[in-house]
């Protein structure tokens, strides 16, 4: 296990370790964008896939753009999407992929992995230590409560850390951050308590869009993404006039919005104005 600045740090260290102007980096379309950012920066091909009908990633696109690349981010639960990929999928992918395509490492973003409740997800970890091509990245900033104080982990076998160990500053974690995580990452109850909170105001904030008629992804997260069926952008702009803030638009689903899951009562002021912007 390595520990970064947050997961960005990690992911970023990935792009920098496994890509190259001759190996592109594989990030679907919408994803976390700060892997393609990052690649873009340093002048790496980014392939693009766009996701499904029902927002889930298109493995198959991503196996077949997969063929030659350095790197695959694949990010479960998706960031903006919320949508997941259960075990025996996420395994056969990383079969597909090192069939087709063995050079090409894998990295699997659960950031949002203690929101999930579909029966049928598991941690890829067992993967990233069994397979030298396949790295799970996490972080403390979600369901622990320390986007702040950054860090994140990677985890894989020891050679393929090192090579990512290579791209991270050596002072990016600082002395109270450990103290820190070391402090919450055994606070079960803490957790547990988290994970209840987002379940029941999830639940809430779903019934609410779809009683009213609007489609709303798996929402497998602490946020969702609503078919608003109206420009993304400009709705964003007309709720913060009511002073509730929604995600960015996604060029790739524009009349989506992403919602994030707050307390119940943030979630009850929210919907009272997403009343009347949708009425």
């Amino acid at each position: 296990m390595i520990l970064g600045s947050g997961s960005g740090e990690l992911l970023r260290a990935a792009v920098s370790a496994f890509t190259s102007i001759d190996g592109a980096l594989v990030a679907p379309d919408p994803t976390f964008e700060a892997p393609a950012n990052w690649a873009k920066f340093i002048g790496v091909h980014v392939d693009a896939p766009k996701v499904d009908a029902t927002l889930h990633l298109d493995l198959d696109a991503m196996v077949d753009q997969g063929r030659g690349a350095g790197l695959v981010y694949f990010c479960n639960p998706n960031n903006p999407t919320a949508t997941v990929h259960g075990s025996s999928d996420v395994s056969a992918y990383v079969e597909r992929v090192g069939k087709s395509s063995p050079g090409t490492t894998i990295l699997i973003d659960e950031a949002y992995h203690e929101y999930v409740d579909e029966p049928s997800y598991r941690t890829a970890i067992p993967l990233a230590l069994a397979n030298p091509r396949v790295v799970v990245t996490r972080t403390f900033s979600k369901v622990f409560g320390m986007a702040g104080l950054r860090v994140g982990y990677a985890i894989g076998q020891p050679a393929t850390l090192a090579k990512m160990a290579a791209w991270l500053l050596g002072s990016n974690v600082s002395q109270l951050t450990l103290v820190a995580a070391a402090a919450t990452v055994g606070d079960q109850q803490h957790v547990a308590l988290e994970q209840r909170r987002n379940r029941v105001t999830r639940a809430y904030t779903r019934k609410f869009f779809e009683q009213a008629g609007f489609a709303v992804s798996q929402g497998q997260a602490n946020f969702m993404m609503v078919d608003v069926r109206r420009d993304a952008k400009q709705f964003k702009l007309d709720a913060i006039k009511h002073k509730v803030a929604v995600g960015r638009q996604f060029t790739a689903l524009p009349t989506w919005v992403r919602v994030s899951v707050g307390t119940m009562p943030e979630m009850q002021k929210a919907l009272q104005v997403f009343h009347t912007m949708l009425s």
